[in-house]
């Protein structure tokens, strides 16, 4: 068994003022996204700039959608004994499938007012994604959360409070696959113009599955367990809606249209 890195949460400390890791983390997802899209803004057929405003959009569905998601998926029970524990953000978490549905609630929004078809926008946005996923699952790692279930693998850490067996270190495999393998699946598939939904709804697949798969080794919420069968967690429940909106977008997508404004452009 390995012993777990001893990385300080907090990364800068001026007096009372102190930056977490954690939300480092979320600047390194949003500033690689910004940087990237601006990249390829040509394609979505608006200026580069428009991608600053875009950011702020997904920002707000991320951090409102997250802490929400997470409110209703993972403590319905104490929101709805102290409905004003949503505001604390210190306490609990984030969840993943509230920042989807608040970053597709912000798509929406931006795809109206710049007069864009949803999913040309969604398929755009997509291959960005990982990078925050990623970089959000290297900030669980430094903060001990999200611990794996306990193993005798190799590589199987110590976590600081869970007693001294080994557990995997399931936010390190998040990392690996919701963040390197789709990043590079995604972004490599889209390089090339793509009929509308196509990217969207792989985003989704790929997401299902590795969530699904990771779940296997990642100790299920102590504030929940298992749902059902002694083996079924949260986590896998919520990413069975999001592999049949996958499969379904992916089948949808081929009577739809390419979108890539420069060839719209160039007829």
């Amino acid at each position: 068994m390995l012993t777990y890195p001893d990385i300080d949460p907090v990364a800068i400390a001026l007096g009372p003022f102190k930056v977490h890791w954690y939300g480092l983390m979320y600047v390194v997802g949003f500033v690689g996204a910004w940087w990237l899209g601006r990249r390829r803004a040509d394609r979505l057929g608006v200026q580069p700039d428009a991608i600053g405003d875009l950011l702020f959009y997904g920002a707000l569905g991320v951090v409102l959608g997250g802490r929400v998601g997470y409110a209703l998926f993972y403590g319905f029970e104490r929101l709805a004994a102290d409905p004003l524990w949503i505001f604390q953000v210190w306490d609990g978490g984030m969840s993943f499938h509230g920042g989807l549905i608040g970053v597709l609630i912000a798509a929406w929004l931006f795809a109206r007012k710049h007069r864009l078809a949803f999913f040309q926008l969604t398929d755009f946005v997509a291959p960005l994604v990982p990078l925050g996923l990623g970089a959000g699952r290297i900030g669980n790692f430094i903060n001990h959360e999200l611990p794996g279930r306990v193993t005798d693998v190799p590589w199987a850490l110590v976590y600081p409070g869970l007693g001294p067996e080994g557990r995997h270190p399931s936010p390190l495999y998040e990392f690996a696959l919701e963040g390197v393998v789709m990043f590079v699946a995604l972004w490599w598939v889209s390089s090339r113009p793509r009929r509308r939904g196509m990217i969207s709804g792989l985003f989704l697949l790929l997401y299902a599955v590795f969530r699904f798969s990771v779940e296997f080794v990642r100790r299920p919420d102590p504030q929940l367990g298992f749902i059902a069968f002694d083996w079924l967690t949260m986590g896998q429940l919520l990413t069975v809606p999001m592999a049949l909106a996958g499969i379904a977008l992916c089948v949808w997508s081929r009577r739809q249209p390419v979108d890539d404004a420069r060839m719209q452009a160039a007829t």
